[in-house]
Parts: structure tokens; C-alpha cells; sequence
């Protein structure tokens, strides 16, 4: 399975973005998907996951209202739309995929995820 992260870039402050996070060798069907980012100095932090059949959603506190997820079943991409991006979401961003359905308690660990894509970087200027 391999994951391709793409879609960041330079913004400005209120400014948006779509992340895509495109999968070969497996079909975004089952399992759980998630967004992980890391700023320069800080530790890997949760952004948001989403659970597959049902779906279910889940958002970091301090993104949620402002991301959503979405989904092209065809071309085997999630995405990852970014609005009223602020300067503290600037970081790199990963996507990472697992087989199994986790909940919502254990969404947000990055040791549950098997497969992860590079980063691609975000940057919100003020």
C-alpha cells in the first residue's frame, strides 16, 4: 500500500486548501484514514480521521468547523478541505491509512495507522 500526500502550499491567514491523499494497492472501503501534521520543534499531532462502513468522522477540537473530509471513490482519494486556515495550522502534513476501524478513542495515536504517505507542507502567513 502506498499512500501520496499532496495539495499544500502558501496561504494566507482566512485563506483555504484542499489536501488529497491519493492510495494504491488497497481502496479507501475499510479501515480508517487519517491526518496527522508536525510543526518544526513539536510532536506528530491528530488532525482528523475518518472511519469507513459506517462512516464516521472525527476532528482535532482545534480544527473542527474548519476541515471536512470528502471522498472521490473513483480515483481512490480522500481530501482533506482546509478553510479559515489560521498561522498555528502551519506544519507538515501526513496522511496515513489502517486497516482496521478504530474508534474514536484510538484515532488519534499515530502507532495505529500501517501505512503513511510523505508530507506535504502547509504554510499560513499572518
Amino acid at each position: 500500500v502506498q499512500l501520496q500526500a499532496s495539495g499544500g502550499g502558501l496561504v494566507q491567514a482566512g485563506g483555504s486548501l484542499r489536501l488529497s491523499c491519493a492510495a494504491s494497492g488497497r481502496t479507501f472501503d475499510s479501515g480508517t484514514v487519517g491526518w496527522f501534521r508536525q510543526a518544526p520543534g513539536k510532536e506528530r499531532e491528530f488532525v482528523a480521521a475518518i472511519r469507513w462502513n459506517p462512516s464516521s468522522t472525527y476532528y482535532a477540537d482545534s480544527v473542527k468547523g474548519r476541515f471536512t473530509f470528502s471522498r472521490d471513490n473513483a480515483k481512490n482519494t480522500v481530501y482533506l478541505q482546509m478553510s479559515s486556515l489560521k498561522p498555528e495550522d502551519t506544519a507538515v502534513y501526513s496522511c496515513a491509512a489502517a486497516p482496521r476501524r478504530w474508534n474514536s478513542g484510538s484515532v488519534r495515536y499515530p502507532a495505529r495507522y500501517d501505512y503513511w504517505g510523505q508530507g506535504t507542507q502547509v504554510t499560513v502567513s499572518s
